[in-house]
């Protein structure tokens, strides 16, 4: 962008989903059989036989995926402390409460869940002012855990200070329930704050819960509430042709405060530091925890594995992907003393791993592939020396399938050199000027009949290596010979300012990949998503967990749908959007469960008070939410839709009619 200025603006208004409707009914029920053990055993008893029917009921135990066999008189300890990690986790999931409006800056409620947001998770080194607003206060009131990372069930047997009882009349019975105590009261006295009514204890262990007040004053609230502002002014002096001031990028909600405010020319990163000695860290810790979750789930070590890589990603988090398949494969940059420049990488031993290296494939975006050269080019490097090591085949996958191939391509009659070459491409993506996977092309446009179609059309779009040696040479075969291999899929999420089902290239990547992984191979692949939104604790889930994480806590919530109709035709193309998403992931994944075709159908369509809100500010997306949900019986990926086709059928009718 030589020429171009971009006027950069703030993320939507993030909140917490809080629970609602049959969740908040499940929570109240499990509240009332802990109290009930205790007084009349009796009762529990049926609590229990009423917490599992209603589990069933709304398909919870498809989520869980908990024993079909599992009865009202079983022991509650076997399944009930799962659902109650579930519950807590969705209530305290982030989400976006509406949209954001360029050259406004959040206020009222709206101002305050922002600010909380932004406060919540550690900043800068993480000390003083810039610790975590949560961490804080637990360690004010002498709490000897974690709020950021506890096991949400665990009995709480702590002290249960009478300023966190005041906030909730809710039973206080595990972590989670101080979780949320501490996210209520937290909010309250940044309400306090900026009313300028709020006082703390003077005494020594509210010292740092003092510093981030001052700086939630000084700089942190200042700096949100300039952003709308700033953002118009920005526009006007472009259009104007004067100076717009540069600032950096990155995601606020993950501890990027700097750059707030928005409204400047943002740039990102200097790409000869990357990744940055931030993302080696994350990127090692979320690979560890892709390597234990595959170890606990499957029995045995992962061995190949396919990764998706974005360049905004990148740009945003200084790297963590590439790290992150660094770590996998046992190499570890090294940076340049003083300007701490990547300069180079070493190989670690496989004695220190004390397991397999992994055999990575990435699949990187065509804006990847522009911005980071330098990125593909040490891969690659990395890529090529731990295919030349003399290490077992159990040990080494990598070395063991680059040495068959090009024994293989030689004896095929292909040059050495050409062959080697081949043998070690583990980097792919769109040809030279293409972006994107094309997958979205083929659903929208409804140009495919199963699954393998989709895969076909992810391969074609994809299949071009990327090298020292290779600036997209045609490799369709190759790619498609590397994805068959694969064992796993994954793609990560740098922060929680969008999730799963707000953008096309979530299905597209990790879709397209998974569906071309099965179809080529004919087995079922894991599929796990990296959660890296807080920088010091990632988290690794299947990728099914995190939809129905998405589904639970944002799509199917009212809080989030009411968020949305404050923006008229905007907050309906959200709603379709949103279940367009959802189809094109079971149409890649087959991960989709039939009741959350009908959770969104209830949410978005078959509630009155929201399909008269979409019929009146968006017809069109009405109409489409109805034939997508229609297209999807018809395709066999809603399988069992019940009084839902007629409910659906009519009301095309009725739309057609109109």
């Amino acid at each position: 962008r030589t020429q171009a200025v971009i006027i950069d603006h703030l993320m939507p208004p993030l909140t917490r989903a809080e629970t609602y409707g049959p969740l908040r009914d499940l929570e109240l029920l499990a509240d009332e059989y802990y109290e009930a053990q205790l007084l009349d055993p009796r009762r529990a008893r049926e609590l229990q036989g009423d917490i599992l029917k209603l589990v069933r009921d709304t398909h919870i135990d498809r989520e869980l995926q908990l024993d079909d066999n599992l009865d009202s008189d079983a022991d509650a300890a076997i399944w009930l402390p799962r659902l109650d990690t579930y519950l807590c986790d969705l209530k305290e999931s982030q989400i976006r409460d509406g949209l954001h409006i360029f050259g406004e800056s959040p206020a009222g409620r709206l101002r305050i869940d922002t600010l909380l947001a932004l406060l919540r998770i550690p900043r800068g080194d993480g000390r003083g002012a810039q610790s975590s607003l949560l961490r804080a206060l637990a360690k004010a009131f002498e709490l000897s855990f974690d709020p950021l990372d506890c096991a949400l069930a665990e009995p709480w047997t702590q002290r249960q200070p009478p300023e966190l009882q005041a906030v909730s009349e809710a039973l206080w019975r595990t972590a989670g329930d101080t979780r949320e105590r501490l996210e209520l009261y937290a909010a309250q006295l940044i309400e306090q704050a900026l009313d300028g009514c709020l006082q703390l204890p003077g005494n020594e262990q509210w010292a740092e819960v003092r510093s981030i007040f001052d700086a939630l004053l000084d700089v942190v609230a200042p700096r949100l509430d300039a952003c709308g502002p700033a953002e118009m002014q920005g526009l006007l002096d472009a259009l104007n042709g004067r100076f717009v001031p540069a600032g950096p990028s990155g995601a606020p909600s993950r501890g990027r405060l700097d750059v707030l405010p928005t409204g400047r020319n943002f740039f990102s990163v200097d790409v000869r530091n990357l990744p940055t000695t931030t993302a080696w860290r994350i990127g090692f810790q979320s690979a560890n925890l892709i390597l234990e979750r595959h170890l606990q789930d499957h029995g045995d070590h992962l061995r190949q594995l396919g990764l998706s890589v974005w360049g905004t990603a990148t740009m945003r988090t200084g790297g963590d992907d590439i790290a992150q398949a660094m770590a996998l494969m046992g190499v570890r940059p090294v940076w340049a003393t003083g300007s701490q420049r990547v300069d180079d990488f070493e190989i670690l031993p496989v004695s220190l791993l004390d397991r397999p290296r992994v055999d990575v494939t990435l699949r990187v975006s065509g804006f990847f592939r522009d911005a980071f050269a330098n990125l593909i080019r040490l891969f690659d490097a990395a890529v090529q020396a731990v295919a030349a090591l003399d290490e077992p085949d159990d040990l080494n996958p990598l070395a063991a399938k680059v040495r068959s191939e090009r024994e293989q391509l030689e004896r095929d009659g292909l040059a050495p050199e050409l062959a080697a070459r081949q043998a070690g491409w583990r980097i792919f993506g769109a040809k030279p000027g293409a972006y994107g996977a094309g997958v979205q092309n083929a659903i929208d446009g409804r140009l495919w009949q199963s699954r393998e179609d989709l895969a076909e059309v992810y391969l074609n779009w994809g299949g071009y290596a990327y090298g020292g040696a290779d600036e997209g040479t045609a490799a369709r075969g190759q790619f498609a010979q590397r994805l068959s291999q694969v064992q796993a899929v994954v793609q990560n999420q740098d922060n929680r300012e969008h999730d799963l089902l707000d953008s096309n290239d979530y299905y597209q990547f990790q879709g397209g990949m998974l569906a071309a992984v099965e179809s080529l191979s004919g087995t079922t692949a894991a599929s796990y998503h990296g959660d890296h939104s807080q920088p010091d604790l990632p988290k690794v889930r299947t990728l099914k967990e995190e939809l129905n994480r998405v589904i639970r806590s944002r799509a199917a919530n009212p809080k989030w749908i009411e968020g949305v109709k404050r923006h008229g035709y905007k907050g309906a193309f959200e709603m379709a959007a949103t279940l367009d998403n959802l189809f094109a992931f079971d149409a890649t994944t087959q991960l989709i469960d039939d009741h959350q075709y009908a959770l969104l159908a209830d949410a978005y369509l078959l509630d009155p008070n929201t399909r008269d809100f979409v019929q009146q500010h968006n017809p069109h997306a009405l109409r489409d939410m109805t034939e997508r949900l229609l297209e999807a019986q018809q395709r066999g990926l809603w399988s069992e839709p019940g009084d839902y086709r007629e409910a659906l059928e009519n009301l095309l009718l009725d739309i057609e009619e109109d």
